[in-house]
């Protein structure tokens, strides 16, 4: 199946995306508040979304609306509404119209801003990219990238966020593009950071001088660079990169992905990966500092698995292979990924009316779950701020609702690279806890937790040489 839709202008929405949106009045049965004249809750959610959120469940219950950003959503909170919305048996809910108001004019027609069918074919058509056979090249070049950047840090403190994210966006160029680090590179990586800088950019409008138009320019290169190495790559066959294999992905016809559909899959892959695995290694890293006993178990997992240092001194690649058999390392990841999800909450938009605990939710209205809230409610997590991997043996899985962890989302908009996360931020552990002791080097940070959660200070750490 080959559905194309040709690209619409970025400088607007789609209609459909604000026709029908309801009113004070028609949501006036269901509990919550406005806010200020114009501005309604938004500096109150931009301050402490988190406190925000307790506060309104504690006050309206698990259902109820609020008025932010220019229009009314309605909160639908807790593992039942996760289920409900994430699975949508009943085709319910868009996620093209929830997540395209803000991110379509920078990464419009990307995966998750799809739906249904096209949604379907498409995913099947990209999940080549994570066949074994190019996940394997891609632990070759996360080793090897990830090594030498990390013996550059060298014992001492540091700021981890802003390393990490540097080191992810090169990563990113080696594993994702296959091009090597260097001008060409940093140029690709300036765009990606003024393009989701962008998205999240109070001012809208790409006038002069804003970042909204440096994010928009940002896109207009990367459109060119990447249109010219689609053709480039199906020319001369290709290759084991993500892009070469987005290049030459087929649907299940046997017909070839559309140019500009292939642009816009890599420019929205590439955004969703590098930020959401900035924060999700951040947090892992900043929990193993305060939690020094988890650290020391990780620690010596990695070095039976991997066999230790090697001849040169240098600790040994993870292999492939091995990837499965870092099972405490693996369950430290999902509790800091409970404990602060990379996607805090995920918009929707309700295509037909429904009912959800006791209300009735009209169509076109904008709805939201709240994964934050989730993961750090007492109703699935025993004493939630608590730092406690084991939370993750299989037993314990089994026993908890199944929409209670859902920091790759749920459904058919389950994450699609969500193994490619867990191989990169695994082949970190193995390679950074070997060579040092990691242990915060200025007290707890403070959290931003929105959009995609990130220190304030950049996670000062110290780094001591093992």
């Amino acid at each position: 199946m080959a559905t194309l839709a040709a690209h619409q202008s970025i400088d607007a929405a789609p209609a459909h995306w604000t026709q029908g949106n309801p009113d004070e009045d028609t949501l006036a049965h269901i509990p919550g508040e406005k806010g200020w004249p114009l501005v309604g809750n938004t500096f109150k959610m931009l301050a402490d979304p988190h406190g925000m959120a307790k506060a309104m469940v504690a006050k309206y219950g698990r259902v109820y609306k609020n008025k932010a950003f220019g229009g009314w959503n309605v909160a639908l909170i807790g593992a039942d509404a996760n289920e409900l919305v994430l699975f949508d048996r009943e085709k319910l809910f868009s996620s093209e119209q929830g997540w395209g108001p803000i991110l379509d004019r920078l990464f419009p027609r990307g995966l998750m801003l799809m739906d249904f069918d096209h949604h379907r074919a498409d995913r099947r058509a990209l999940s080549i990219a994570f066949k074994p056979g190019p996940m394997r090249h891609y632990a070759d070049a996360l080793n090897r990238g990830i090594s030498r950047q990390v013996e550059k840090w060298g014992a001492g403190d540091m700021r981890f966020y802003p390393a990490i994210k540097e080191l992810t966006l090169d990563l990113a160029a080696d594993s994702f593009i296959g091009i090597s680090w260097g001008p060409e590179a940093d140029r690709i990586n300036r765009a990606f950071v003024d393009m989701v800088q962008a998205s999240v950019a109070p001012v809208r409008k790409p006038l002069p001088f804003t970042q909204m138009k440096k994010g928009v320019d940002g896109r207009a290169f990367l459109v060119d660079y990447f249109t010219q190495e689609t053709h480039r790559r199906r020319a001369e066959g290709g290759g084991q990169d993500m892009f070469s294999q987005f290049a030459t992905a087929e649907y299940d016809d046997g017909s070839l992905m559309p140019v500009d559909e292939v642009v816009d899959h890599m420019n929205f892959l590439m955004m969703a990966a590098h930020d959401t695995i900035t924060s999700s290694a951040t947090s892992l890293l900043w929990l193993l500092a305060k939690n020094p006993e988890w650290q020391e178990k990780l620690r010596q997992e990695v070095e039976a698995v991997t066999g230790g240092t090697g001849a040169d001194g240098r600790p040994r690649d993870l292999a492939y292979e091995d990837l499965g058999k870092l099972e405490l390392t693996e369950m430290a990841f999902k509790e800091a990924l409970r404990f602060v999800p990379p996607v805090p909450s995920m918009p929707r938009r309700a295509l037909r009316e429904f009912e959800y605990g006791g209300y009735r939710i009209p169509s076109g209205t904008p709805v939201g779950i709240n994964i934050h809230w989730t993961h750090h409610s007492e109703e699935y997590w025993h004493e939630p701020e608590k730092f406690d991997p084991l939370r993750f043996t299989p037993d314990q899985v089994k026993a908890r609702h199944k929409y209670a962890w859902v920091p790759f989302g749920g459904g058919a908009h389950m994450c699609l690279g969500l193994h490619f996360a867990y191989m990169q931020v695994k082949i970190l552990m193995a390679q950074l806890l070997p060579r040092y002791r990691v242990e915060l080097a200025d007290g707890d940070p403070e959290w931003q937790a929105w959009p995609i959660p990130k220190p304030k200070d950049g996670l000062k750490i110290r780094l001591t040489a093992l």
